[in-house]
């Protein structure tokens, strides 16, 4: 009987096994694995950006003690523009990004056709350098540009006799130099990438109809890869407008830029008016890089 009752239920035990399979101990782990990165993502976030997100909130803060809030202003940012000190380091860092932008920009683009329309001597040789300045602690290159500037510039002063006040010294020429050695590397990277997906059919089509290369380069080609060239120009700008490290080494009197401005302040005290100054940086910072994506995205669809 018992046996007869086990028969008769067996076509709708194993309709209700298929209806609802037991889960198996990889499904587990599988979900176990989902909540672990879920939660490595979360943590590796709030390290990230909660001490950003502080940073501007305690902009705003009416007390000076950075540790106590005591009410809502915007007085910082009103001393911030009306500070001489700050206003000439914001002066000079955008003078050193927009030239050596513009320098590096035109270098980089240059570079990249190089690289990939011609075939050279030791073509793989200058690509490993190029790639030197991105992998490359900014200490380690730091240190170099300042032996290099220290030495240049002794020689320039002895072969041509100056002393006094036509003595050569470092100051925003040396950060822009240094700025443009840095820069071309990360230009170069972006306009290539814009010309390995070229379509070099609409150049032959362009010369086939009687246009020279020149003319053919700037109605196609530069039209193009500009978006690249753009997108490498705005990151060399953030880069140029953000540096600390490298400007450390290679500026001199007179030349202080906002983030060494920004870095003697803090060796005084940590106050709201430099939270207000990190604030204005890290937008111009964040504006920039979206356009530059922005433009890399359009160029590469």
């Amino acid at each position: 009987m018992a046996v007869q009752q086990q028969v008769q239920r067996g076509p709708a035990a194993r309709a209700q096994s298929q209806t609802h399979p037991p889960r198996k101990a990889g499904s587990r782990l599988l979900t176990w694995g989902n909540r672990l990165l879920w939660a490595n993502m979360i943590f590796s976030f709030v390290f990230l950006y909660l001490p950003i997100v502080v940073l501007v909130a305690f902009s705003f803060n009416d007390s000076r003690l950075a540790a106590r809030w005591s009410g809502f202003t915007l007085k910082w940012y009103g001393l911030m523009f009306t500070s001489e000190a700050v206003l000439t380091a914001f002066w000079n860092s955008l003078v050193v990004a927009v030239v050596s932008t513009v320098i590096s920009t035109i270098l980089g683009t240059m570079t990249a056709i190089g690289m990939e329309r011609f075939r050279f001597p030791f073509r793989k040789t200058y690509d490993g350098i190029l790639y030197l300045p991105v992998i490359v602690p900014d200490i380690v290159m730091g240190v170099s540009l300042l032996a290099f500037f220290a030495l240049a510039l002794d020689v320039i002063n002895s072969s041509f006799n100056l002393t006094g006040d036509s003595t050569l010294r470092a100051g925003l020429g040396t950060v822009i130099i240094a700025h443009v050695a840095f820069n071309i590397s990360f230009v170069a990277i972006v306009v290539r990438t814009s010309l390995r997906d070229f379509n070099k059919a609409l150049e032959e089509a362009a010369m086939d109809l009687g246009a020279n290369e020149w003319t053919t380069f700037r109605r196609v080609t530069l039209p193009l890869i500009m978006p690249g060239i753009l997108g490498g120009a705005l990151l060399a700008f953030t880069l140029s407008l953000d540096d600390f490290v490298i400007t450390f080494f290679t500026t001199g009197p007179g030349a202080t830029t906002l983030p060494i401005e920004v870095f003697g302040r803090i060796r005084r005290a940590i106050g709201p008016d430099i939270n207000a100054i990190s604030t204005v940086m890290l937008v111009m910072s964040i504006g920039l890089v979206v356009l530059s994506q922005i433009l890399q995205r359009r160029s590469s669809n």
